[in-house]
């Protein structure tokens, strides 16, 4: 954990403190802090918004109610991730999951990129990434969008860290098989790839 991820993490421990003794506003910014990074990652659940938005809603809600029973085993981006994972996979099973082209998504609710980013690499990139199960599409997310560590997944997804590793193997695997399919590479281009 570097300097100022321990930072973040002590400031949202003691927002969490405030939260649980009922302070709206600490729910207020641990929200505003966090609702980018969650529409991000959840994007890699569903493209459909409204289940987007009511997810974090959710998330949030039971945030409030358990702020007082978190006790600092994990760092509180993984709790509240976590907490958004759960959530994300019983909106799915509630609504089931309809794709949504990403032209109509709104802006905000799009994944952030580099300013510099092309479109164009965003869309082969996200068209890989719609390739893998959502399993493998969450722990690519969390593990290179979000930067938690393997143990940090294993905590969110409640599964082993043998079961992550494999998850992104085989995500890392496909991806090298038909990112370069998707580039309008042609097989023999494919090969001369190291």
């Amino acid at each position: 954990m570097t300097d100022a991820d321990f930072d973040a993490d002590t400031t949202d421990r003691m927002l969490l403190q405030r939260m649980a003794s009922g302070e709206r506003t600490a729910l207020e910014v641990l929200y505003r802090s966090y609702h980018g990074r969650l529409c991000r990652f959840l994007s890699r659940l569903t493209r459909r918004p409204d289940i987007i938005e009511e997810v974090i809603n959710d998330c949030f809600w039971i945030a409030w109610q358990k702020a007082g029973t978190f006790h600092g085993d994990s760092r509180v981006s993984t709790w509240i991730i976590g907490i958004a994972y759960r959530c994300g996979l019983k909106a799915l099973r509630q609504h089931g999951d309809e794709p949504v082209d990403d032209d109509a998504l709104p802006e905000d609710l799009l994944p952030s990129h580099d300013p510099g980013e092309d479109r164009e690499l965003r869309d082969w990139l996200s068209k890989g990434l719609d390739r893998l199960s959502t399993d493998q599409r969450v722990v690519v997310e969390l593990v290179y969008g979000v930067g938690h560590s393997l143990d940090d997944v294993a905590v969110i997804m409640q599964c082993p860290v043998g079961t992550v590793k494999a998850r992104l193997f085989h995500a890392r695997v496909k991806l090298r098989n038909v990112l370069p399919g998707l580039a309008g590479e042609s097989p023999t281009q494919q090969a001369s790839i190291p």
